[in-house]
């Protein structure tokens, strides 16, 4: 399996903070409830476009729904 191109633990946090359950947001963003529940195990990946419309329901921006990046700066000093 591929590493996620999702962070699954920032996805449940935004779909938790946004008060929508799983069938509410899937239905905003037009994917199975299933679907849902696959990426926030970290069991599937969701392409571009899914990642799009899942932001746009949970009306943030899809960095906000990717793992954080180490800056440069971090890594240098390490």
């Amino acid at each position: 399996m591929s590493p996620p191109t999702q962070d699954p633990n920032r996805l449940r946090r935004r779909r938790i903070e946004a008060g929508l359950n799983k069938r509410e947001l899937a239905a905003g963003a037009g994917i199975h409830p299933s679907y849902v529940t696959w990426l926030e195990r970290g069991e599937r990946n969701a392409s571009p476009r899914v990642l799009m419309r899942i932001a746009r329901t949970l009306r943030c921006q899809i960095a906000d729904l990717m793992p954080p990046q180490q800056n440069d700066d971090q890594a240098e000093a390490s």
